[in-house]
């Protein structure tokens, strides 16, 4: 069992990380109110590990959500038939929620943790490796709008995540990939050694080997941790953790919400973003070719679906960090530095947008 934490005075939590951690009620113990949980799962999730996490707690009262799977539940339709459910079995503000499932699982119930009752603990058990290496850390919580991915939402921090390496397990290729795609994104922006201890370990990762998925998953905890320790509410240094999703949460709105992975989306989106950074000479040929062969060694895109471009660049425009009507991008100052900026040549963008 390996330890993070987030440290945030008040609201800080541990990431417990290793094989059987859900297993374990001794990792929850401390982080329930009360004597009543509801789990909300999905319907893959559910037939796979919902009885075992439920009996974990058969001294409590336990209620279960179990939505469909998909991106197109992150609405605020689904968080009203949660918190329909939260009152029919009459839970109330002393009340735990937990979430047993991927990213889209977490965002909903941590954001209808945020609001149900002005705000009630929730705890994260994400059972992708994007989840766990990322979504489930931090304490973003949102709905998507038909504007845009994510455009509803709070900062609420769940009181524990616990990442168990045995729901990687049942995870397909491409589910490996898309959390790839995310672990890649600490290395480039934070850590170069890192980022060049992936370019030798991909395929490992991709066999699930245990030693180097460990590794991925530990490492990459610890550096979101870091840096949402030093700006939880993304006023600064934060935002750099967005490398990417700029481009690829358009993507994923023009393409249509779960037609194209969330992992697939960015990893076109850093493949942009390096490719504007080395037009700018803040990083050469050579970095943005290893950056690409790193994706392409972990089956992840390079190249842009079929897209306007100007619907792409109108896309870009309602992202979370525009700032005065200005898409703010994070680029590269070299590998394992970024920064977020929108002083960069508009012509340079809509080019690049053309040319990809």
């Amino acid at each position: 069992m390996h330890i993070e934490t987030v440290n945030l005075e008040d609201n800080s939590y541990p990431i417990f990380i290793g094989e059987g951690a859900s297993l374990s009620l001794e990792n929850f113990e401390g982080y329930i109110a009360g004597k009543d949980i509801a789990i909300v799962t999905n319907e893959v999730v559910a037939p796979l590990y919902l009885n075992e996490i439920s009996d974990l707690f058969s001294n409590m009262n336990v209620i279960e959500y179990i939505l469909p799977d998909g991106e197109q539940e992150k609405k605020l339709k689904t968080v009203h038939k949660i918190i329909d459910r939260l009152m029919e079995a009459g839970l109330g503000r002393d009340s735990t929620l937990i979430a047993l499932g991927g990213g889209v699982v977490g965002d909903i119930t941590g954001f209808t943790a945020s609001i149900f009752m002005r705000g009630i603990n929730f705890i994260q058990i994400p059972t992708t490796l994007l989840a766990q290496v990322d979504a489930s850390v931090g304490g973003k919580t949102a709905v998507n709008h038909k504007a845009g991915k994510n455009l509803i939402g709070s900062f609420h921090q769940p009181k524990c995540v616990i990442c168990d390496s045995r729901f990687l397990e049942t995870l397909k290729a491409t589910e490996i990939s898309a959390g790839l795609s995310e672990i890649i994104k600490y290395g480039l922006i934070y850590d170069r050694e890192f980022f060049q201890w992936l370019q030798k370990n991909i395929q490992q990762i991709l066999s699930n080997d245990p030693v180097a998925v460990a590794h991925a998953i530990q490492r990459s905890c610890a550096i979101k941790a870091e840096i949402v320790a030093q700006d939880e509410k993304e006023q600064s240094v934060r935002a750099l953790l967005n490398f990417g999703h700029t481009f690829g949460h358009a993507i994923e709105k023009l393409t249509g919400y779960g037609n194209w992975t969330h992992g697939d989306a960015v990893a076109v989106g850093m493949v942009l973003a390096a490719r504007l950074s080395e037009n700018m000479s803040l990083i050469t040929p050579e970095d943005v070719q290893n950056i690409e062969e790193a994706l392409t060694a972990a089956n992840l895109p390079i190249s842009l679906p079929s897209i306007d471009p100007t619907e792409l660049l109108a896309a870009m425009k309602s992202d979370k960090k525009a700032k005065d009507r200005k898409i703010q991008l994070v680029l590269l100052k070299k590998i394992g530095e970024a920064f977020l900026t929108a002083d960069y040549a508009k012509e340079d963008l809509t080019n690049l947008l053309r040319a990809s």
